[in-house]
């Protein structure tokens, strides 16, 4: 079972910070406030402001001047809404939606889907990713979704 029982429940906005700096620290080894004002396309105001939160929750410890790294609560939090999100994009993507639009549905969904709703939709991609071949439903699928129609009647039952 996936680590998603939140015992706690944070606001979406904080989930989107705190995701927002695990990306950040991913990529350069550090998050600062221009930083996370450029990727979530709120004011440096804003970030200082939530840094400022944030630290007294103790998910962050922040250096005015300085940025922002997380502790260990924080960065389980950031790691659990960014699997969240990758799962998500990855059902959507597999349903034909186009990437930039799975991207940002996905911002939106993981914060208010069941914790079983995403544990059973990974279970679906990693079936799905594990198959011995592409799965024959997947293409009739992809069909349809451009055609409108079914392809399955020129195959037999077997696929």
């Amino acid at each position: 079972m996936l680590n998603e029982k939140r015992k706690e429940v944070y606001s979406r906005k904080l989930e989107d910070y705190l995701e927002a700096i695990l990306a950040i620290i991913n990529e350069k080894g550090y998050a600062r406030t221009k930083d996370v004002s450029i990727a979530l396309k709120v004011t440096p105001a804003s970030v200082a402001e939530m840094f400022g939160k944030l630290h007294e929750e103790k998910l962050v410890v922040y250096r005015k001047y300085e940025g922002v790294t997380l502790t260990e609560k924080g960065r389980e939090i950031a790691s659990s809404v960014q699997n969240r999100h990758t799962i998500l994009q990855k059902f959507l993507e597999i349903i034909e939606v186009p990437p930039d639009i799975a991207n940002n549905d996905a911002c939106i969904m993981e914060h208010h889907l069941h914790p079983i709703t995403i544990e059973q939709l990974n279970k679906l991609i990693v079936f799905v990713e594990s198959a011995p071949e592409s799965p024959k439903w997947l293409e009739h699928y992809k069909i349809f979704c451009k055609t409108g129609k079914h392809d399955c009647k020129k195959h037999s039952k077997k696929d």
